[in-house]
């Protein structure tokens, strides 16, 4: 891996559609490659930033697709940082419980690890209730 030492900031602004989806992966894909991550860590950044995205469709809006997402991607070496913003349903991420996999895995459930799969693919995980009514997630990849 080579370090890009071009610092950049881009944004992405898109309806809250699944179908729009594929948008942000190739906006994030493009990104990750010009820093210079490697194919594994450009999966797993693309995992989690599609998973982050599909949260606020389904939880923040509800499917509704009036809502508006915005993916602003900063790098600033080593630091990736991917902020996925929206003005949906606000969200407290610590009422959500570590999952047992396991038991997930035995009870044959489909969906609702999305946030366990973010920390688990990303350096750090934030979520910020913002003051005018806005959600923030923010996904950290150190590019090492």
């Amino acid at each position: 891996m080579t370090s890009n030492s071009k610092n950049f900031k881009k944004e992405l602004v898109i309806k809250s559609t699944t179908e729009n989806l594929s948008k942000v992966r190739d906006f994030t894909k493009s990104s990750a490659e010009a820093i210079g991550f490697s194919k594994e860590a450009i999966g797993k950044i693309i995992l989690a930033v599609d998973e982050a995205c599909s949260n606020v469709i389904k939880h923040a809006y509800k499917y509704s697709e009036e809502g508006e997402i915005s993916v602003s991607l900063n790098y600033k070496d080593p630091k990736f940082v991917i902020s996925i913003t929206d003005e949906g349903t606000h969200f407290d991420p610590d009422l959500i419980p570590e999952p047992d996999i396991k038991e997930y895995h035995k009870q044959k459930k489909v969906g609702g690890l999305g946030m366990f799969l973010m920390k688990k693919l990303m350096d750090e995980v934030k979520y910020k209730n913002l003051s005018d009514n806005r959600n923030q997630v923010i996904l950290v990849k150190y590019f090492q």
